[in-house]
């Protein structure tokens, strides 16, 4: 089956076999090793040149895992967050400050809207209790890309954190984590690093992690600072997905012999071959070209075609699209092109889309 939705992701036939490697005791040498080498290439991969300035850790979970890890672990005593909220995952992060009580008002906007940093700029200013900017990079709701660059230098100007959802960015998108000074990154292992799911990491600022020992611990397997410093000594505080760690190691190998710039131009050639096909059948986009993300493009349905004729019967060609969300679940689907996925695996996508589209008005 070709999944063209937004993880979990088709996987190389080596990032499966490794699921095969020998079964091992996370409290033994061999689970540190593995440990320290995807910690090692994270860093290698997403902050080249500065690996002495951020730590990788690395967690059993969802990217939300690593995502509230990230929020939680980040405020101290009586500091408050606000979120960028512009999508569903936006929306999930003010959920996850919500429970705790956390935030001050939502900078919301309409989906697929982008925020403008000088009414951001405004907000910081009437609101000095708040610690921590969220945002989230690549929005999958709409296939939005953030303007992080113009965010962080707004959030940087009046000394605030700045944490950055970039689950569905890392390897498919351009992130300058070091040149913007960014505190923390989350992403995980099953989406453009073409991983599986269940291993998720954050990318922190080394002097911002040495501070956040000093917060409040407001979850028990989630605190960061937990997992850094028993990571540090080669260990991990909670029983990890081993063999999915295992294959997040192997999706790090083909990754950088592959280079990130690389995987990025591949996706961003992909999705641009799509978009061309897709215009030529009538297809309505979503968003506007220079809002689009590489990886994942929103298209409004075909007149007379609902959602689930549409994903039944290209599954019953062997491929799954992706559904909207929320407000959009009744107008709209997705198409990602993330994952080991080949140029003949689109190509048969599309022609599979096109006799969809050619037998919908024939077909009961």
């Amino acid at each position: 089956m070709i999944l063209l939705n937004p993880g979990p992701v088709n996987v190389s036939e080596r990032v499966r076999k490794a699921l095969h490697r020998p079964d091992i005791c996370h409290r033994e040498p061999e689970f540190a090793a593995l440990l320290q080498g995807i910690r090692q290439k994270l860093l290698k991969a997403f902050v080249p040149g500065a690996e002495s300035e951020y730590t990788a850790v690395v967690l059993t979970g969802s990217g939300t895992a690593a995502v509230e890890a990230a929020v939680l672990s980040s405020m101290p005593v009586g500091k408050r967050a606000l979120v960028i909220n512009n999508g569903v995952y936006g929306e999930r992060i003010s959920s996850i400050v919500g429970v705790h009580r956390l935030g001050v008002s939502e900078f919301k906007l309409d989906w697929g809207t982008r925020p403008d940093p000088e009414k951001l700029r405004l907000a910081l200013r009437q609101h000095p209790e708040v610690h921590v900017v969220a945002m989230v990079h690549h929005e999958t709701s709409t296939g939005l890309i953030n303007p992080v660059k113009e965010i962080a230098e707004v959030v940087d100007s009046l000394n605030r954190v700045f944490i950055v959802d970039s689950v569905s960015g890392l390897a498919g998108e351009a992130l300058d984590i070091t040149g913007l000074h960014l505190y923390m990154v989350a992403g995980t292992a099953g989406k453009c690093i073409q991983g599986f799911p269940g291993a998720s990491f954050v990318l922190v600022r080394k002097g911002f992690m040495e501070r956040m020992k000093s917060y409040p611990k407001r979850s028990w397997y989630l605190h960061l600072p937990h997992y850094y410093e028993d990571e540090e000594k080669g260990s991990i505080p909670f029983t990890p997905a081993v063999q999915v760690y295992y294959a997040f190691d192997e999706a790090l190998n083909e990754l950088l012999e592959e280079g990130v710039a690389n995987r990025i131009q591949r996706c961003k050639k992909a999705s641009a071959f799509i978009r061309r096909r897709m215009s030529a059948l009538g297809l309505k986009p979503v968003l506007p070209p220079e809002f689009q993300s590489n990886t994942i493009t929103s298209y409004y349905l075909p007149p007379g075609l609902t959602y689930q004729t549409l994903h039944d019967r290209l599954k019953e060609q062997g491929y799954v699209i992706y559904a909207g969300q929320g407000q959009l679940e009744s107008k709209i689907f997705r198409i990602a092109n993330m994952g080991a996925l080949t140029d003949q695996d689109i190509e048969g996508f599309l022609a599979a889309f096109q006799r969809v589209l050619e037998t919908a008005t024939v077909r009961p």
